[in-house]
């Protein structure tokens, strides 16, 4: 389920897990309200915030070291369906549309159920693969893609909650240089904060959006060159199955389960089949 820790991304993660408590560090020391309430002794506030980091953390080498969804042998049930269907239903298949044909990876020599890519990077195809994320050094596919929307909350959370309260550790000073040497730290704990939660927000919307729609980032970016989706519309989706049932399906199914896409692509396509 999870991959080597000490892989190609050791030193992402590590510089990660270092940036995130120097924040952190920095957030106490500095005259901010989460120091002001652990000296008063108030510690609900602090505490919350200190056990959110680690839930973020968590998430992240969880997201990070999970498996994605690798192929690493043939899909029987895709397959299974392929050769399952019917004669008169594969004729009623136009040559230049939907096609429910396997296809066999040219690095991996495996077959690709439908909505799986090859990851030059990870070097394994991928079941729904969405895209491969640098920062996690992982792809992003069909077995942990709700927990990267999930670990983008959580951490978009920790930050908006940082930078308030960095806001609350800036000092008064009589003039701008005075100013900038007992703030600077502050100040560039604050704009690495807020750059970072702007990058943050616009994944998490732009991921919500996406499976609000059952399609993927790869999906969206590229449907004129993939083989199921460049002969629809622009406004087509095979997959779409309605705002709340896209939902449900990624947030709810059963962790685990493989989707057979191929048989969605084919009951509730736009063809007539």
């Amino acid at each position: 389920m999870f991959k080597n820790v000490f892989g190609s991304g050791f030193l992402v993660r590590t510089a990660h897990v270092i940036l995130t408590w120097v924040i952190t560090l920095i957030l106490f020391l500095h005259d901010t309200d989460l120091r002001k309430q652990e000296e008063s002794g108030q510690l609900v506030q602090p505490v919350l915030f200190v056990l959110l980091v680690l839930v973020s953390v968590l998430l992240y080498f969880a997201v990070s070291l999970m498996d994605p969804g690798f192929i690493l042998s043939d899909d029987s049930d895709a397959l299974q369906f392929t050769l399952g269907t019917t004669e008169e239903q594969q004729d009623m298949i136009p040559p230049t549309s939907k096609s429910l044909r396997q296809r066999r990876c040219g690095h991996c020599l495996l077959q690709q159920p439908m909505r799986s890519k090859h990851c030059q990077t990870c070097q394994h195809c991928v079941r729904r693969y969405d895209h491969h994320c640098p920062w996690i050094e992982n792809c992003v596919g069909e077995r942990n893609h709700r927990w990267f929307v999930l670990y983008l909350a959580v951490q978009l959370l920790v930050l908006l909650w940082g930078l308030h309260m960095a806001w609350t550790g800036f000092s008064a000073a009589a003039t701008w240089p005075s100013w900038l040497r007992s703030n600077g730290m502050l100040l560039a704990v604050a704009a690495l904060v807020a750059l970072l939660s702007l990058t943050v927000l616009l994944l998490l919307g732009s991921h919500l959006y996406l499976v609000s729609l059952n399609t993927t980032t790869w999906e969206f970016m590229s449907r004129h060159r993939i083989s199921y989706l460049r002969h629809c519309g622009a406004d087509e989706n095979p997959f779409d199955r309605g705002t709340a049932r896209n939902l449900w399906g990624f947030f709810c199914a059963a962790a685990g389960s493989a989707v057979v896409w191929e048989q969605v692509y084919f009951r509730e396509g736009s063809d007539p089949v």
